[in-house]
């Protein structure tokens, strides 16, 4: 069997090529760069370093290496999307779009294609039920990726290898300390997907500007403060609000009149919804509701988190409705709603939540 195997010089992707030699395979190592480190907005890019450390390993592991540029792809496909996201106000999650049009998109129709798998460093796992494939939560349900993953196709899961499902994190540690791998120390990467440590409000900035607006009290109508633009604001956000006697959570915007509404206390009645409305749905394997026109129980997630909520999913006309046994705080237009089984192992698919009125 052929495998690529994607390697950024963190310390996860770089124990998955001693983890692939051990199990007798011969991957070749890949780096995908993208080339904007002279974009505003960077700070102190590690790609050079990244490369450094992934032609060590190469060389250690007498894997055969290639650099690939998917600057171009990366910009239309992830940066794109980011940018058109906040000017309408929403959430958006490049990490989900990175994994469905880079990692397993353009690299598969540039370089993948001629490979049986593509091995990633995600914390994520593929097994087989009924002889179809399904993406399944990884071990460390701390770490799992599987959010992150949710948006991929079939075709891209069936050719997808992650040999850290059955690993903790400090055993991956402890893995790349004992080989003397020279990631073993490095700190996971705060970045968005592949660009490092980048200052996202300065990146946001250069493509929209800064406009003064209000933050108001939504159960007053009080005028609290201003900030630069409603989109460099989230909802479920407390930080960065500039607003004292707080704390104050983001829970509504105005995108046509550049309005925050905030709620005040540690758990403010506003900030929860007990409905979750996702468009452009897509499952990954199989929709395993469709003779079912009621719904299924399901578990799913609004954010990566550890925690899974529990509630029921159907459909109605183009979209498809979670109703939580629970209601929920911080659900943000643009992010992704991912569903999985009521076990909390199959990852079904995801879609992404739609705008809805305070």
């Amino acid at each position: 069997m052929t495998i690529a195997a994607l390697v950024s010089g963190g310390v996860d992707s770089s124990v998955i090529i001693p983890l692939l030699k051990d199990q007798g395979y011969d991957p070749v190592i890949f780096y995908i760069r993208i080339g904007m480190e002279d974009k505003p907005g960077f700070m102190d890019c590690p790609s050079e370093e990244d490369v450094e450390i992934v032609t060590w390993i190469a060389r250690k592991y007498g894997c055969r290496f290639e650099i690939i540029d998917l600057h171009r792809e990366y910009w239309d496909r992830v940066v794109d999307y980011t940018i058109s996201a906040v000017k309408k106000g929403l959430t958006p999650n490049p990490d989900v779009m990175c994994n469905r049009f880079i990692k397993f998109g353009s690299f598969e129709d540039r370089c993948g294609k001629d490979f049986d798998k593509i091995a990633t460093g995600h914390y994520a796992d593929v097994i087989l039920d009924n002889g179809k494939h399904w993406l399944h939560t990884a071990k460390d349900h701390v770490k799992d990726q599987t959010y992150f993953l949710g948006r991929i196709t079939y075709h891209q899961l069936s050719k997808a290898m992650f040999p850290l499902a059955g690993m903790f994190k400090r055993e991956v540690r402890e893995m790349a300390a004992r080989l003397n791998l020279p990631s073993a120390k490095r700190r996971d990467s705060q970045g968005i997907c592949f660009l490092g440590k980048i200052n996202y409000n300065q990146f946001i900035r250069q493509f929209t500007g800064e406009k003064q607006g209000a933050i108001v009290e939504l159960e007053t109508g009080r005028i609290l403060g201003h900030h630069n633009g409603y989109w460099f604001h989230t909802i479920g956000q407390r930080k960065g609000l500039g607003l004292g006697q707080g704390p104050w959570f983001v829970v509504g915007k105005d995108t046509d009149e550049n309005i925050l509404f905030v709620s005040k206390g540690y758990d403010p009645e506003s900030q929860y919804r007990d409905e979750v409305i996702l468009e452009d749905f897509q499952f990954i394997t199989e929709d395993p509701f469709h003779d079912h026109p009621s719904g299924g129980l399901i578990t799913f997630k609004i954010r990566h988190t550890p925690e899974f909520t529990r509630g029921k999913l159907w459909k109605e006309g183009e979209r498809y409705r979670i109703e939580p046994e629970t209601r929920i705080a911080g659900v943000a237009p643009g992010q992704f709603g991912v569903v999985y089984d009521v076990r909390k192992g199959k990852c079904l698919g995801s879609g992404i939540i739609a705008n809805s009125k305070i």
